[in-house]
């Protein structure tokens, strides 16, 4: 198994990396003064993704080699933390049409405010799933990521 990436699959990464950094200087400073729920739902998306491509590493590569694999499974589980972050921060966010912020458990119902806006609530829980069958409750709630600083 080869170690080295093809060329391919390195393209990909850098150019979602320069969209970011895109949005981030064309939006940001002339941008509204609170972050909107369709850029909150926009980063949760990016963030779910990204749990899945770290998920990918790390399951490939623990095995193999666990010096490389405890900190890409420490990454996933910090990406993870961010995600639920923004879900929370969304349902926290005013409702565009109303002004009117929703309660803190308005997504466990399973579908609280219809499509399109429920599609983030989905993707959360999809990827919670997947959380729940990598990572124990001590992963997720503890503060050392089990890296060491030098």
């Amino acid at each position: 198994m080869s170690r080295t990436p093809s060329t391919a699959a390195q393209d990909f990464v850098p150019f979602a990396t320069a969209a970011l950094d895109f949005h981030r200087a064309l939006n940001l400073p002339a941008g509204p003064l609170v972050t909107s729920r369709a850029e909150l739902d926009a980063l949760h998306a990016h963030l779910a993704s990204l749990y899945g491509v770290l998920d990918a590493h790390a399951l490939r590569t623990g095995d193999l080699l666990p010096a490389e694999g405890d900190p890409l499974r420490a990454a996933r589980t910090r990406i993870w933390q961010a995600a639920d972050h923004l879900h929370a921060a969304y349902h926290a966010a005013p409702q565009p049409d109303s002004g009117e912020v929703p309660d803190r458990d308005v997504c466990r119902p399973g579908l609280p405010e219809g499509a399109p806006e429920l599609t983030i609530c989905q993707r959360h829980q999809r990827t919670a799933h997947l959380v729940r069958r990598r990572a124990t409750p001590a992963d997720l709630h503890t503060p050392f990521t089990g890296l060491v600083r030098r």
